[in-house]
């Protein structure tokens, strides 16, 4: 058992502020167009706002790059973490449903992570699961892809203990908790761990606890959401919200990482996906910036997470 008591860094995953341009924008794709909310934080910007908020890490997509991948931008961005004192997570999907922007391959991944000096870099699977899809874990489909996906890493072993950066794979809305530990597994690399996102297990119809328990001994990231949960007459919703304001225990999900969680993890990725509906989007924006001082105020002062929560 780990120490009961042990700290972590606080991040943040840069989709916290996705009306403002940030990470990904999400579910804007139909009839061949993708839709992009209008960038009006940049990275440069970011990093200012993560020092003064207390935030030690950023967790970025290719989107915060710009999507430009030269050598020189590349080395501007770790130069620039570097003087702000951030360390800085890469977050790239294989073949993202909303916005392909964030797509690299394993192989670009790794480079682009190099460059910018990322400490890890966490992969979105989308695995595709046949309907219906409660039952579906480890099902010959996604065994199949996940199979490929498994190989893929192991083509790439050499690279990934070249650079030394950790990896983690995700439960994205793609992955049941059993399916990531599987390919974990699989791969038996000291390099090679899970990201657990506290909220995703919603979307395969699991539990968030069983979830976050078969997970946390594999965690090398975790992208720590908190969501609503309720029904009216149109149906059951999870909405985002602010740490602390919402339906997860998270105290309990922060115990049992620090009892259970590997060494390797370090961090605590701080994600809110806030409603639209109801705001304009200047009003959305605003909001999202609350609700991410809030949740950093609840996550220092109640979690002790973060150099200002220790």
């Amino acid at each position: 058992m780990k120490n009961a008591n042990r700290k972590f860094k606080l991040g943040m995953h840069s989709y916290t502020l996705h009306l403002s341009g940030l990470g990904e924008s999400w579910g804007f794709q139909s009839e061949g167009k993708t839709y992009a909310f209008e960038k009006v934080i940049d990275l440069d910007k970011l990093m200012d706002l993560a020092v003064e908020e207390g935030i030690e890490v950023l967790h970025i997509t290719l989107v915060d790059l710009d999507n430009d991948v030269s050598p020189a931008h590349l080395a501007a961005v770790k130069a620039n973490a570097e003087k702000h004192g951030l360390d800085l997570e890469l977050n790239v999907s294989f073949n993202a449903p909303s916005d392909p922007r964030v797509n690299a391959t394993i192989e670009e991944a790794l480079e682009i992570g190099h460059a910018i000096g990322a400490t890890l870099v966490k992969f979105s699977t989308d695995v595709e699961h046949p309907h219906p899809l409660s039952h579906a874990c480890m099902c010959p489909e996604a065994v199949k892809q996940m199979a490929d996906i498994v190989m893929d890493f192991k083509r790439n072993l050499p690279t990934i203990e070249k650079y030394g950066m950790k990896i983690a794979i995700e439960n994205h809305c793609d992955l049941f908790a059993d399916e990531v530990v599987w390919m974990v597994k699989q791969l038996n690399h000291p390099l090679i761990g899970a990201c657990c996102d506290t909220i995703n297990s919603l979307m395969m119809a699991e539990g968030i606890e069983e979830c976050v328990r078969k997970m946390a001994p594999y965690c090398y990231c975790v992208h720590f959401c908190d969501n609503r949960v309720f029904a009216d007459p149109d149906g059951t919703h999870s909405l985002g919200c602010a740490i602390g304001d919402g339906d997860v225990d998270v105290i309990e999900v922060m115990k049992i990482l620090r009892e259970q969680a590997p060494e390797e993890l370090d961090t605590i990725d701080l994600e809110i996906e806030l409603p639209l509906s109801g705001y304009t989007l200047e009003e959305g924006r605003e909001e999202e910036l609350k609700a991410m001082r809030k949740s950093i105020r609840y996550m220092h002062e109640v979690l002790g997470i973060g150099v200002r929560g220790r």
